[in-house]
């Protein structure tokens, strides 16, 4: 585990009581219910709603997109999503880098009337603007990376782009923050490593709500699955592994691989001509996304779930897995595999098909053992990842940086 004294304890005074009233801004590129974007949006709702519930006043600026289509939501006023304040901007082009000028204007006009700003995402418009504005207007940031500044993630795609924007404006982005915000240890060095300069680095993983009740498996639209079968659940893209997970599916017999999923960039196409160039198309059922109300039974009635990501800042399914009871095969790039390791609530296991597919068919063997690792991550999910918890904790880094920020003014005369 990674040891530094400018990582919050991540134990520490987790439930304490509500401090003073902070005036929050919450910057994310895109926003409930564009939710093909994946777990960023999710969590960065999910903190909001349950800091909203501690006391604070949140706002979200973000931009209307979905994917090529926009959201039909009002541009002229806030949105109110479980307490919290969500302001959508219009994207009219270089969508790519989510560019929204009227954010802008109104960033120039309220930015100075928060106590802190906070920023998700690396690499777009509205992180850049944002860090400037609340610089000109003395309001503290802290950025979240959201897994983007691994370095799997940048030599993947993009790379001279990416390397690039990190030179002329994200250097420079997390050199003037307040702090940089990571949900694992993994994250921090994999920020570590590409030798950026931060003020401090803040460790607070994300929480997980899960459904006390849900539509059975049975009833919604997957009700033709049969079991057994294996689970994966996450967008479908390079980074997380499929290509070596349906690799591995010939060495793993008698049991379906489930991925379920939305595909963005057509990446499902070169995953089917690895299934049929390893003969075992038959044993791979994709079935596209799968909606809040139903993902929970795929996940209580797999025999597993596999997140075999070359890069994951944290992994949200991951956790939710183990909260409904399912046991969970990761590779160690997962930022929540040490909970797993630690926990006993899966195993973490190299990401080489041949690897992979003995770790799955040693569980797949031993239903002893998946019972085990199942409740194991159920109370290990219950027990630290909690949104309340999260939500203590980074109020306790708004009201730290905010109280640095009152301290470095001069005093009234």
């Amino acid at each position: 585990m990674l040891q530094s004294d400018n990582i919050v304890p991540k134990e520490a005074q987790a439930l304490s009581a509500p401090r003073r009233a902070l005036r929050i801004l919450q910057i994310c590129p895109t926003y409930f219910p564009a939710v093909r974007y994946g777990g960023p949006i999710r969590s960065v709702h999910q903190l909001s709603a349950a800091l909203v519930q501690r006391g604070h006043e949140v706002h979200v600026f973000t931009s209307s997109m979905d994917g090529p289509d926009n959201l039909q939501v009002p541009l002229d006023r806030a949105v109110i999503l479980d307490g919290v304040r969500v302001h959508y901007f219009r994207v009219p082009w270089m969508r790519r880098l989510c560019w929204a000028p009227a954010m802008q204007e109104a960033l120039q006009g309220t930015v100075k009337g928060f106590d802190v700003v906070h920023l998700h995402s690396v690499f777009l418009w509205p992180t850049w603007a944002a860090a400037r504005a609340a610089l000109a207007a003395g309001v503290p940031y802290l950025i979240s990376p959201r897994g983007m500044l691994g370095e799997a993630v940048i030599r993947g795609k993009n790379r001279l782009i990416k390397s690039l924007w990190i030179g002329m404006i994200e250097s420079r982005t997390l050199r003037e923050s307040a702090g940089v915000h990571v949900t694992a240890d993994l994250e921090a060095q994999e920020i570590a490593a590409l030798g950026l300069r931060t003020s401090r680095t803040i460790c607070i993983p994300n929480g997980v709500n899960w459904p006390e009740k849900h539509a059975p498996l049975a009833s919604g639209p997957f009700a033709g699955i049969c079991k057994p079968y294996a689970l994966f659940l996450s967008r479908i893209d390079w980074k997380k592994g499929l290509d070596r997970l349906i690799a591995a599916w010939k060495w793993v017999p008698d049991l379906t691989l489930i991925i379920a999923g939305n595909d963005e960039t057509g990446y499902r196409q070169k995953l089917e001509e690895i299934a049929a160039q390893n003969a075992v198309s038959e044993r791979i059922r994709f079935i596209g996304a799968a909606s809040d109300e139903h993902k929970w039974a795929l996940y209580e009635n797999a025999s597993m779930f596999i997140l075999p990501s070359y890069s994951e800042n944290f992994g949200n399914v991951v956790a939710e897995a183990m909260a409904m009871g399912c046991p969970v095969v990761v590779t160690p790039e997962v930022g929540l595999a040490d909970m797993v390791r630690e926990s006993g609530a899966g195993v973490v296991v190299e990401g080489t098909p041949r690897k992979l597919a003995s770790a799955i068919r040693s569980l797949q063997q031993d239903s002893a053992a998946r019972r085990l690792m199942g409740e194991r991550g159920r109370f290990a999910v219950r027990r630290h990842l909690s949104w309340e918890s999260a939500a203590a904790r980074m109020e306790s880094a708004y009201a730290d940086i905010c109280g640095k920020r009152n301290a470095n003014q001069p005093t009234a005369i």
